[in-house]
């Protein structure tokens, strides 16, 4: 059975987020959604969730998932709120876990927050299948951006996560921690070797100003085109020019409190005793 797929755009943060169903009044997916966050006020806002939110109710979809490709450094995810608008399980890679140790240190978190991925309700490992209403969806490890990056496979579609960009914009930054573009440069090769014609769906783009944003790719078109790593690149000149691109780059603006959430599922940390929630701010520790 052949998905329905609708690609939903947050321009502030160039994020994708996908509601991928079986059919009207059926079962659906969310993928990689947004929450809206101001840094200069520290506010939130539900304005691109709500989308999500009105697209599943008109066509009276039941929400069974909501997945993330990884602990997104861009942008804040959604989860806990359309959670609680829609249910649904959330569901991240089982690596996971590194990640949560890892910023626990740098967020110097205490003991209640313990690095063992309860925060979501299902942790995924490699290959795993699970269902969503009469479509199977699968998991695929796909480490290099970070550790524990999957991508989501459904019949011919992928939805890469952090991996690949369109062929004009190339890959995903390696160097955060434990990232690797030599293990990048595998996970791209599990996509290159699938049928030139199965579907990639982006989940940022960063289009350049002769064209408009744009979501979905061949693995024809990947390979024959893409600026970092075409078919015929070979993971030494890949490894070589992406460390040395990495080294160009900022940090992302949202990084510091989208982490400290998306570590938590999408929750804010608690409440402290006067109801305000607070996030952590390292200096001179990135």
């Amino acid at each position: 059975m052949q998905p329905q797929i609708q690609a939903f755009y947050d321009k502030p943060t160039s994020t994708y987020s996908y509601v991928v169903y079986d059919a009207l009044g059926g079962h659906a997916a969310i993928i990689d959604s947004v929450l809206g966050y101001d840094p200069k006020s520290g506010r939130t806002d539900t304005a691109s969730a709500q989308k999500l939110v009105d697209f599943i109710r008109e066509r009276k979809l039941t929400l069974d998932w909501i997945l993330e490709t990884h602990a997104h450094a861009d942008h804040i995810s959604a989860a806990a709120w359309l959670k609680k608008q829609l249910g649904g399980q959330t569901g991240i890679g089982a690596k996971i876990t590194l990640i949560q140790q890892t910023f626990k240190q740098l967020f110097h978190l205490g003991d209640d927050f313990v690095a063992d991925g309860h925060h979501f309700d299902h942790l995924f490992e490699d290959g795993e299948t699970f269902p969503v209403g009469k479509l199977t969806m699968k998991a695929l490890s796909v480490p290099g951006h970070t550790p524990a990056d999957v991508a989501y496979q459904v019949e011919d579609a992928i939805f890469v996560g952090d991996t690949l960009f369109m062929p004009d914009i190339g890959t995903a930054r390696c160097d955060f921690p434990g990232g690797s573009a030599s293990e990048l440069y595998h996970s791209i090769q599990k996509f290159y070797q699938m049928p030139p014609e199965t579907r990639l769906y982006m989940c940022h783009d960063y289009p350049p100003a002769t064209r408009g944003p744009l979501y979905l790719v061949t693995v024809q078109a990947q390979k024959s085109a893409n600026q970092h790593l075409a078919g015929h690149t070979s993971e030494a000149e890949f490894v070589e020019l992406r460390r040395g691109r990495d080294k160009t780059l900022d940090m992302p603006v949202l990084i510091l409190p989208a982490i400290q959430i998306n570590i938590r599922a999408g929750e804010l940390p608690a409440p402290e005793s006067n109801g305000v929630s607070y996030l952590k701010i390292p200096v001179n520790a990135l």
